[in-house]
């Protein structure tokens, strides 16, 4: 039953991340997370939040934080290239799988990609205020309890003036479909982990209640596509209504 989804997150381990890197079916649930991410358009919804964000220009630099094997971050750069140029890319994750030929995709760019094999948190803490610039989250935070979530968002808004995040959306219709996953050919780690996934995402304004009491930062929140919830935090300076540079 699940009568209690709609108030409480439930933050539950997923099996990709217990999983060597090379068993055959962490191989195969990765594969599935790449044709699920196309589907949900998530590389999309943030480069449009991004290019909102930064209307006179782009950012330098883009933190991807829990970016995995950096395909994620390909595609995004890859939404971005015709606004932005010679944009450097950090790909923070625990594991280093970023293989080469996404790295040269990043160079097709013109876009320079450094991959950072670390923890999220030592990261953060480990580096220079305003170091981030843009720091974007791809289906990372609701991984993380409400408790580790304000730290990593306290230390996100010392160290970037934009922070976006796309996560699952929690509701009965997206659980609903998240069991539905075997139909289009996802295997079990994928099926068992999207609904561990829905059942720790987010609705409302859980992730801004989050965020640092600060006054400079405008904070958007909202649903996006059919199953997805998006947060966007933008450092404003008080004359020019815009992203600080």
């Amino acid at each position: 039953m699940e009568s209690n989804l709609r108030l409480n997150r439930r933050i539950e381990p997923e099996l990709l991340d217990e999983l060597p890197h090379e068993n055959p079916r962490a191989r195969r649930s990765r594969h599935d997370l790449r044709r699920l991410n196309v589907l949900m358009g998530h590389a999309r919804i943030i480069a449009r939040l991004l290019a909102d964000a930064w209307a006179g220009g782009g950012p330098t630099r883009i933190v991807d934080v829990g970016a995995g094997d950096g395909r994620f971050a390909l595609r995004l750069a890859r939404n971005l290239a015709s606004r932005w140029s010679r944009v450097e890319v950090v790909l923070v994750d625990r594991q280093e799988i970023v293989d080469e030929a996404t790295r040269r995709g990043f160079r097709e760019l013109g876009w320079n990609c450094e991959s950072a094999q670390a923890d999220v948190f030592e990261w953060l803490t480990r580096s220079e205020p305003r170091s981030g610039e843009c720091i974007v989250a791809n289906l990372f935070l609701h991984h993380f309890s409400d408790a580790r979530l304000r730290t990593l968002l306290s230390l996100a808004a010392e160290r970037a003036v934009c922070f976006t995040a796309c996560e699952p959306r929690r509701s009965r219709a997206v659980l609903a479909a998240s069991r539905s996953l075997g139909l289009i050919g996802c295997n079990a780690v994928t099926r068992h982990d999207a609904v561990v996934s829905v059942r720790a995402g987010f609705r409302g304004k859980e992730l801004s209640d989050l965020w640092t009491a600060d006054g400079s930062w405008s904070l958007e929140e909202s649903e996006a596509g059919l199953f997805s919830h998006v947060f966007v935090a933008k450092a404003w300076t008080e004359t020019e209504g815009q992203v600080e540079s």
